[in-house]
Order: C-alpha cells, then structure tokens, then sequence
C-alpha cells in the first residue's frame, strides 16, 4: 500500500444518506420544539406588560401622595414624568428611566382617571393584538 492509498481509506466523511436523515431529526425537533418556545416567548411578554403596569400603579401612587390626586385623564401617563401644567407640588420623574414605557408590543399604554372598574384610575393594554379583549398573547393586561 501507498502512502496515498493509507490517507484516503481513514478519511470517511457522510454519505448523502446519512445526512438526510439527521435533517430530518433536526426538522422534527424543530418542529416539536418551535411552537412551544413562541408559547413561552408570548407568556413572557404579557407578564413583562403586567411588571410593567405594577410599576406605573406604585408611580401613581406615589404622584398622588405629592400632588393630591392623580393624573387627570388628558394629563395621562406623561404626568409621571413631566409636570403638567398647573400642578404645584409635583416632585417627578416618578419613573426610574424618565419615559413613560411603551408595553412589550410596542403600543403605549393606556390610560383612564377616573377608572371605570371601581378604581381611582385604569391602565391598561391590549396585547398583542392592540384590540380589546382575544385570549393567550392577545388578551389585555389590566392595572384592576
């Protein structure tokens, strides 16, 4: 045998068959496991917007002990961190990053004072869908 001939019987690679066959196991995993990771991505994106909302309830909060009412409706959210016109006593931003955040869909949230569900004020968003009510991704996260 020659040194050639030595070289090119160890060196083996795939044959088409093989390959084939390892794309399909790839293809069902991908297939199995796909729809379960957009599932949770969509969890995690409502419990960030309902993080979100606790956060701009205790801003609410503490703007009120300043003020001595919240936010009126056309003052909105922006009232956490600019000082409407007219208010006295504000003592804003009450947001750590001095922006009203927008909810993980990219929609501002929304805001109602006086509240309609038996609360001072109402925030809300209508996930993903950006339209009230759907279920899963696309229910709204509520502050009530």
């Amino acid at each position: 045998m020659t040194r050639h001939t030595l070289s090119l019987r160890t060196v083996r690679g795939f044959t088409l068959i093989e390959l084939l066959v390892i794309l399909v196991i790839l293809a069902l995993m991908a297939g199995l496991v796909g729809p379960q990771v957009m599932r949770y991505l969509g969890e995690s994106k409502t419990k960030t917007a309902q993080v979100q909302i606790e956060e701009l309830v205790s801003a609410m909060d503490l703007y009120r002990l300043d003020v001595g009412s919240y936010p009126s409706t056309a003052q909105g959210l922006q009232a956490l961190v600019v000082q409407p016109a007219g208010v006295e006593r504000w003592n804003g931003p009450y947001l750590r990053r001095r922006e009203v955040p927008v909810d993980p869909w990219g929609n501002p949230y929304l805001y109602r004072a006086p509240g309609e569900h038996s609360t001072p004020f109402d925030i809300w968003s209508y996930g993903a869908d950006g339209r009230p009510g759907g279920e899963g991704e696309n229910a709204d996260v509520v502050s009530w």
